[in-house]
């Protein structure tokens, strides 16, 4: 079942990707958005780091951003370190936190993205973005959640493909309120 809008945020406690432990309750009074991704090669979900990373200074000082994805620890060393991301990349490999969230399964979110978001992909992986470890669920869908200083979700948004992530502009005009 989805997040609904103006609900609390669900505490979680993550493996991050530097080999310590994350802890949201650490970013309660800042606002922040939490974002799921699915398995840690996809194309799709390195465009989406890669852009952040990139643009991370837009979104202010206190704004933080935290990234889960769908994949084990290890393989998600060994993919998303390669971006150097100045905010906490963590790996829910068992999907506690995607049921919590209810994150959403989709094949067809799967073809939808393959076939409307071709450029995407082949920029991704001519950018060497390569699916070669496919740890993780092919069929998980994106979501993010903009959360305030009080803990409570200001947008559920869930992604209808594979590429489908909340714009920037959005996360941007959130982070600077």
């Amino acid at each position: 079942m989805r997040i609904e809008e103006g609900t609390k945020v669900i505490n979680l406690v993550l493996p991050n990707i530097e080999n310590g432990e994350f802890d949201m309750r650490d970013l309660y009074g800042k606002p922040f958005m939490l974002s799921f991704f699915r398995f840690a090669s996809c194309p799709f979900c390195n465009m989406r780091m890669h852009e952040l990373v990139k643009r991370y200074h837009e979104f202010g000082d206190e704004f933080e951003i935290v990234a889960i994805f769908d994949s084990p620890l290890d393989n998600l060393q060994k993919h998303a370190s390669r971006h150097q991301p100045p905010f906490p990349i963590l790996a829910d490999p068992d999907n506690k936190y995607y049921k919590m969230y209810g994150i959403e399964h989709s094949i067809s979110g799967v073809v939808k993205g393959m076939v409307t978001r071709l450029p995407t992909l082949i920029k991704g992986m001519s950018k060497g973005y390569l699916p070669t470890t496919l740890k993780g669920s092919i069929t998980t869908m994106p979501a993010d959640f903009l959360v305030d200083r009080e803990g409570t979700i200001q947008t559920a948004y869930y992604g209808k493909d594979e590429g489908d992530h909340l714009p920037i502009k959005e996360v941007r005009s959130f982070s600077l309120q």
